[in-house]
Parts: C-alpha cells; structure tokens; sequence
C-alpha cells in the first residue's frame, strides 16, 4: 500500500489514495485510532441526555449502546457508500453537539415525545430540500452559521451547568468541586499530551474525574445493573409527537448543517485528493446523515451528524483510505454491542458528566466565533450590524427569560429560543442587508 506524506499538496497525490485497501495487519490499529479521537463525543453526549432528562442507569446504558451502534453504522455508510447514499470518504459520524442542545432544550419544555417527533420532521426536511441544495445552502452563509453555533452553545452551557447545580441551579459545593476538578484534568490532558491521546483529552478527563470522585467521596461510580445485552430501545421515549412549531429549533438547524456538510466535504476530498465535486458529494453525505439521524429518532437520539474530527488523523498519517474509517465503524458497532463496557460508563458521576460537558460546548461557542471572523464584520458593511442584531435576538431568551411569557404560544415557541430567534434574524438581515449599499442603494445581481 502506498501512503502519502503529510502535507503534500493534492496535486501531487493519486485520486486513488480514497480506494486503497488496507492490510489488515495495519487496519486494526489505524481505524482503533480514528475511534479514540472521536469516542469521546458520544460518550459525552449520551451522559449529557441522561442526566438532563434523569433517565435510570440502565436506560443510559441502552441509550450509549444505541449510539455507538449508529456511529459505527453512519461511519460504514459514509465510507462504503450504498447507491447514492454515503459520500465515500473516510468520515466518520456522531451525534450533533448543537442537535444535542436543541432536543434537550425541546425534551424539557414539550417532553421527550415532542422531541423525538422533532429529529424525525428535520431529518425528513433535509432529505425532502437536498433536490434543492444549491438554493438552499445560500441562505447560510458564515456569519448566519457563526450567530448559530455561537448560541447554541451558549445555551448548551446552560443545560451542562444544570448537571452540576441541579434543577434548581443551586449547586453543592462538593459537585462544583468535581467539576472543576474534571475540567481541570481536561486541561491538563490537552495541553501535555499530543497526538491521538489530546484528541481523547474529553474522555481523559472524565476517566479523572471519576477516579477523584471515587478516591475523595466527592461523587460515586455505581454502573448500572442487570443482565444481558444494553441493546437499543425503539421509542424509548414513547411514541413521537408531531409538533412543528416545538420542532422549528432542530428543522432549522437540519438545514443549517448543509453549510456544514458542504465545507468538510470539500476539506476531506482535498485530503484525500479526490477533486471536490460538492454538487454530487454534498447530498450523499446528507443522505447518509438523515437517513441515521431517522433511525436515531426512533431509538431515541438527537440527530447524527458527519464529522470531520477524523480529517486530522489523515493528515497526520498519510494514510487517507476510506477503508480505514469503515473498520472504525466496524469497531464501534463492536464496542455498542458490549455491554459491560456501556453499563459500566454508565455509572459516570452527574457532575463529572457536566464538567466535561461544560469544556465540549465552550469549544461550541468558539467554533461559532471562528465562523464570525470568516464574515465581514467592517463597520461599513451590514455584517457587523446583522451580527448585532441576531445576536440580540438570540441572547434575549437566556438573559431574560420571562420576555415573551405573555405571548401566544407558538410565539413563546420561536421568540423564547435563542437559537431559532437568531438565527431567523440572521437569515432575514442578511436577505435584507445584503441587497443594500451603506447608504441604501440596491446592489445590482447582489443574491446573498
């Protein structure tokens, strides 16, 4: 097998290297490295839901077991491909940091059933608009996805601190310890250890935590009992409840992430050496995404998204084989199918869960900060005012949360949630703004 070094430029690399076979002697080790760079998200991601929505160590256990199932099988979709679903690259798939906040954020005010109809309606929505792809990916251009991610992950703060306050945000000063103790070996893991192990930094952190909580009585590990297999439950929440207006948050989002999708397409087929072709790439990998993401609201998860966590890894070892992240799903089909591991990590303190949760969703609203930069935010253009504004609108619900208690409910809906507000602004102003000079004059063929 012949492996590229890195940094070599496309043009010196062969289209190939995407298709070429991996011995298996060497399959093994390179697709285990692939899942420890990225475990760390569902891991967090499952805790975060169960402790949010107080489900019992067993139906945590039955949720990560159904998690990693759908990592495994979304990474094999997208890299084997199946007709024209799956992009054939060496991706892998999780569930949606900003989703995750989205379906709890509607779990906690319509219940869990309301929420689970909801992944289903965006999931169904990106499949029904991908013949439309072109027209609608123009809508979310970096500042409007910026605004987005940047108040989902202020509002994702928000839900992990709850891990460690309590519902009722008043906090034991033994679990606001453990947190930040938890934070703390996070820190630590990232900034002295290099390479695959600082990508697993998140699950370091939280294997740290729970040893502290363990050795101070700060918290205890009580993994969840019971014999036989953790397997995935269909509708765990009971069946789905079709609300479209509870729904609008994630139907937003669902169309937000083929901005997404479109540039880590294009940054993994640059990888890989393959000439990006957005137009044919771009709805497979969508495809894939809704089509796990339907599965995944039938077992009770958030949407699932594709991830480019793993492009790094290519990168780094040359080797940039969709192969190899196809043995990574295999691996984490695997690793949901055992179910020792899954009951025992679901015994995981809540604050230790919320101290790692508070480092991923930080990292959230910083993604969404380095998408702001990418705009234009010159004070004589709109960008800077369209930012503004958005971000106004998308922050009032969080600083005041009474805002709109006397409104309609469907306003109380689509104003009280930051991200929908903001985004819905975002959109509506770059529409509006971007059709008009400084001093309001149309510009010409001007289609923002």
């Amino acid at each position: 097998m012949t492996t590229t070094p890195p940094g070599t430029p496309a043009t010196a690399r062969t289209v190939e290297d995407v298709d070429e076979r991996v011995p298996p002697r060497r399959l093994l080790p390179l697709a285990a490295q692939h899942v420890l760079a990225m475990i760390a998200a569902p891991v967090s991601t499952v805790f975060l839901v169960a402790g949010s929505l107080r489900m019992s160590p067993g139906a945590t256990a039955s949720l990560l077991s159904t998690v990693l199932l759908l990592c495994g099988a979304g990474a094999l979709l997208q890299s084997l491909g199946v007709w024209r679903i799956g992009g054939r690259l060496p991706f892998v798939m999780l569930p949606g940091g900003a989703a995750t906040a989205l379906f709890l954020q509607i779990a906690q005010e319509h219940g869990p059933a309301t929420a689970t109809g909801a992944v289903l309606l965006a999931a169904a929505l990106l499949l029904a608009v991908l013949p439309l792809y072109a027209r609608v990916v123009r809508l979310f251009p970096p500042l409007v996805m910026g605004v987005t991610v940047l108040l989902i992950g202020v509002a994702m703060i928000r839900v992990a601190a709850r891990l460690v306050t309590g519902p009722d945000g008043t906090g034991e000063p033994r679990a606001v310890l453990l947190a930040a103790l938890t934070v703390a070996a996070t820190v630590a893991a990232y900034v002295f250890l290099c390479g695959v192990w600082r990508q697993t930094s998140v699950l370091l952190g939280m294997a740290a935590g729970t040893l502290v909580a363990v050795g101070t009585g700060l918290g205890s590990f009580t993994p969840a009992s019971g014999d036989g297999f953790a397997l995935p439950v269909f509708l765990p929440f009971g069946t789905p409840r079709f609300d479209l207006v509870a729904a609008l948050p994630l139907l937003v989002f669902s169309l937000t992430t083929l901005a997404e999708i479109t540039g880590q397409t294009v940054l993994n087929s640059e990888t890989v050496g393959r000439t990006p072709a957005p137009e044919r790439d771009v709805p497979r990998v969508a495809r894939a995404d809704a089509l796990v993401s339907l599965a995944g609201g039938l077992f009770g998860t958030s949407l699932m998204v594709t991830s480019a966590e793993n492009i790094g890894i290519g990168r780094l070892t040359g080797v940039r084989s969709r192969f190899v992240t196809a043995g990574a799903g295999a691996l984490l089909v695997a690793l949901g199918l055992a179910t020792p591991v899954s009951r025992a990590l679901a015994g995981i303190p809540e604050a230790v869960v919320g101290g790692s949760a508070l480092v991923v969703y930080a990292v959230i609203a910083v993604m969404g900060v380095e998408m702001l930069r990418r705009a234009d935010l010159s004070g004589t253009g709109p960008g800077s005012l369209t930012a503004a504004l958005a971000l106004t609108a998308g922050l009032l619900p969080l600083l005041s949360p009474d805002l709109y208690a006397g409104f309609p409910g469907w306003a109380r809906t689509i104003l009280g949630s930051g991200v929908v507000a903001g985004t819905l602004t975002a959109v509506l102003l770059t529409a509006l703004l971007g059709r008009l000079r400084p001093g309001g004059t149309e510009v010409p063929g001007r289609a923002d």
